[in-house]
């Protein structure tokens, strides 16, 4: 998707007239993260057959993302989200939908996906209608039904689950049941386990289906959890500019990781090496918020091994 970000200060979006246009979604993101890492990454998705979506899929290619399986879509635009931000960090928001919503099966390449080690589901839009719903929560049964290591961030967004908190815990809580890995912020874990205790959160998350569990909670660093073992790691101390992507850097950091494990399974139990992965995707995370922008300000795996300054 599109976001475009009024750059007017302290108004609403009736009284806005500049925008900054900016490739957005979270998947996308987390794609870009392990390719400029040096992973492999294949990005699978829908926009529309114009300009924004040319423009995402230039932006994916540019950074060694594969976009093989991206459907630019004849009749649908290409979603776009914008975004004005007032002194009080109250958001106005408008939302207009497009080619993602129309995802579905007949979109996949299926031998293509089984190369996969790890399938990553994340996008914020996926759970709100079908067919994409059906379609996103089927290929995560296909993947935990072939043995294949299936990662989900439900990416909660207020603004367009407004009078339906209760149906996207419920949708949330039936992909995490096929995960083994969530990674959730702290305001996710209260939302979908119904509880402000962080713990006890994780414990439903587990009691749910989730193999390993990442709570992130900001500078206070990351909430580790394998069901045996929990444990908070630090994050790593910056100078905040922009932490516009940066949970999605931390998601990419830690399958960067995962994939290169020779057994991706034994992770589940190996706490010691799971404290290691997310350590560095702490950091990669904090190297993000040091700079603007999401894709822009993902780093290459060179930067995240030289010193933070």
């Amino acid at each position: 998707m599109i976001d475009f970000f009024c750059t007017n200060v302290d108004v609403d979006l009736m009284e806005g007239h500049n925008f900054l246009k900016s490739a957005g979604g979270a998947p996308a993101n987390v794609s870009a993260a392990i390719a400029k890492l040096g992973g492999d990454a294949a990005f699978s998705g829908k926009v529309g057959k114009d300009p924004f979506g040319y423009f995402l899929k230039e932006t994916l290619d540019a950074v060694n993302v594969d976009t093989s399986m991206l459907v630019m879509d004849e009749k649908a635009p290409t979603t776009l989200a914008f975004v004005s931000l007032k002194n009080n960090g109250e958001r106005d928001f408008v939302f207009n939908r497009g080619a993602d919503a129309l995802f579905t099966m007949d979109d996949i390449d299926e031998d293509k996906l089984n190369q996969a080690k790890i399938l990553h589901f994340g996008s914020a839009t996926a759970l709100l209608s079908d067919p994409f719903c059906t379609a996103y929560l089927r290929l995560m049964s296909i993947a935990k039904d072939k043995g294949q290591f299936v990662s989900f961030d439900p990416n909660y967004r207020e603004d367009l689950w407004k009078g339906r908190v209760h149906e996207f815990v419920s949708i949330a809580k039936r992909a995490i049941g096929l995960s083994d890995f969530v990674k959730v912020s702290d305001e996710e874990l209260e939302i979908i386990s119904g509880t402000e205790d962080h713990e006890k959160g994780v414990k439903i998350l587990h009691e749910i289906g989730a193999k390993i569990v990442a709570v992130t909670l900001g500078k206070r660093g990351t909430l580790l959890s394998n069901g045996a073992k929990k444990e908070i790691i630090q994050s790593i101390p910056v100078t905040s500019i922009d932490s516009t992507g940066a949970g999605d850097a931390f998601v990419g950091a830690t399958l960067y990781r995962l994939a290169k494990t020779d057994h991706i399974t034994s992770i589940y139990t190996d706490f010691e090496q799971l404290h290691d992965i997310v350590s560095f995707a702490n950091k990669v995370g904090a190297v993000v918020c040091t700079k603007i922008g999401a894709i822009d300000a993902l780093p290459s795996l060179e930067e995240i091994e030289a010193p933070l300054r």
